[in-house]
């Protein structure tokens, strides 16, 4: 009897100290719930500063529309800049090659264009994507066994390689000549391209939208984190476990597909393809934009990208066989005195500033 009643006597030592979330009134309410809810990753800030380029887009399109074919192109430039710079900036991966994957975009909505007739933007566009992405997975599994110098040369000679395939398959790529008479149908039936460049400008600028809005939020996930850590210490990031090959091919295709839907663009705003968009040019001037403004920043590539081109279609007007000296000045400037970009520079001031005025 003894022994039962110091067994049912016996009082646990320990009790819950926690409360469940659900029963604390007022829980998940109010502006300190939404700092909060906007700091968990994957979370998409949004703020004023994130309308201004869609507004200036706006205000091309209504106010100046002989600068729409202008407008459309920059815009193109952007969502190449910003497939690269989640590779670059974001993981690390330091290429030369990139233009293989907007040239495989362009040439695929020429080719089913052109051959097949295939002409519904939209699903071009995907196909585009689709070509470039699968590529990309395939290339990445040799191409990111390697780092450093042997990878930069290795997709530089895999950029090489598909310039001149496509310029040995001249009958399906046109070959020095290109692909001309890329005439995709109208948007949904109804809205066609026209020779003024705003179906164009309206185009793109939706379909970059999307892809901004995508590549924010995959940067701001967990795998975003993952990428940044492991572009900053790959070794630890591999002593912990985290599937690194994993996470740089998942990126590196994700890359791919971006730039080959904006080398799909660039084949239906401007209609027509050359080799120019296999050309190891390309694959340089796109690196110049993201070191103009910044690596890794949510606007780096639009800022770094609308420069080049402003900067490259003024100094063209002023001097067509000797702009690339005065982007080259340009860029010896921005090195010397905004190091790390224009963005990374705006931030150390603007931050010197604020802690001067709390003092």
């Amino acid at each position: 009897m003894t022994e039962q009643a110091a067994v049912s006597t016996t009082v646990p030592t320990t009790v819950p100290t926690t409360v469940p979330a659900a029963a604390v009134p007022g829980f998940g309410k109010g502006p300190l719930a939404a700092a909060s809810r906007a700091q968990r990753p994957g979370a998409l800030r949004l703020g004023p500063v994130d309308l201004i380029p869609w507004t200036v887009i706006a205000l091309v399109y209504l106010l100046w529309p002989g600068q729409a074919p202008f407008a459309a192109q920059v815009l193109v430039l952007i969502l190449f800049a910003l497939s690269l710079d989640l590779v670059l900036g974001h993981a690390g991966i330091v290429t030369l090659g990139h233009a293989a994957f907007f040239g495989l975009g362009a040439y695929t909505v020429g080719m089913l264009n052109v051959h097949l007739g295939w002409r519904e933007p939209l699903t071009a566009l995907a196909a585009g994507g689709a070509v470039a992405g699968a590529v990309g997975v395939l290339s990445g599994l040799l191409l990111l066994r390697y780092s450093g110098l042997p990878l930069l040369m290795l997709t530089l000679a895999t950029s090489a390689m598909l310039l001149e395939l496509a310029n040995y398959r001249s009958d399906l790529t046109g070959g020095f000549d290109g692909l001309s008479g890329i005439d995709p149908a109208p948007l949904f039936g109804t809205v066609a391209f026209d020779f003024s460049g705003k179906t164009q400008l309206l185009y793109a600028a939706a379909v970059l939208l999307v892809c901004f809005v995508f590549v924010r939020r995959l940067t701001a996930s967990p795998f975003g984190q993952t990428l940044r850590g492991i572009r900053d210490n790959r070794r630890r990031m591999e002593a912990v476990g985290t599937p690194v090959f994993g996470h740089l091919l998942a990126v590196y295709s994700v890359s791919a597909l971006l730039a080959g839907i904006s080398g799909a663009l660039f084949a239906q705003v401007n209609a027509y393809v050359t080799l120019d968009v296999l050309s190891f040019e390309r694959s340089g001037g796109v690196m110049v934009m993201l070191a103009i403004a910044g690596l890794a920043r949510p606007y780096g590539a639009m800022t770094g990208a609308t420069l080049y081109a402003v900067i490259e279609h003024y100094l063209a007007n002023v001097s067509p066989e000797f702009w690339e000296f005065g982007l080259g000045v340009a860029l010896i400037l921005i090195v010397l005195f905004a190091r790390g970009g224009l963005l990374p520079t705006i931030e150390r001031q603007v931050a010197r500033r604020s802690g001067r005025a709390r003092q």
